[in-house]
C-alpha cells in the first residue's frame, strides 16, 4: 500500500495504482541509463525527468489557507 492512503484510511484507485506505476518504471529506467541529478516529473499528464537544481530553484509556498484546512480536517 501506499503510506499516505493507509495515512488517510483509504484504498489507492486503480488511477493511483498506475501512476505510481508510471513514476517507478521511468525512475527506474533513469537509473538504468545512468541518469543522475534528476528527479521524476508530473506535468499535466507527461511524466518526465527534470534536474534537481531546476525542482528547487524556486521556493513553493504553501498557501495559509491550505494549512487553516487541514487543521479543519484533521485537528
Amino acid at each position: 500500500t501506499v503510506l499516505g492512503h493507509v495515512q488517510r484510511g483509504g484504498t489507492p484507485t486503480p488511477a493511483d495504482r498506475v501512476l505510481a506505476t508510471r513514476y517507478g518504471v521511468n525512475a527506474a529506467d533513469a537509473a538504468h541509463a545512468g541518469k543522475t541529478g534528476q528527479m521524476v516529473s508530473l506535468r499535466g499528464t507527461s511524466i518526465g525527468l527534470v534536474p534537481l537544481a531546476e525542482a528547487v530553484k524556486q521556493l513553493k509556498r504553501v498557501p495559509r489557507e491550505r494549512y487553516d484546512d487541514a487543521a479543519t480536517f484533521f485537528g
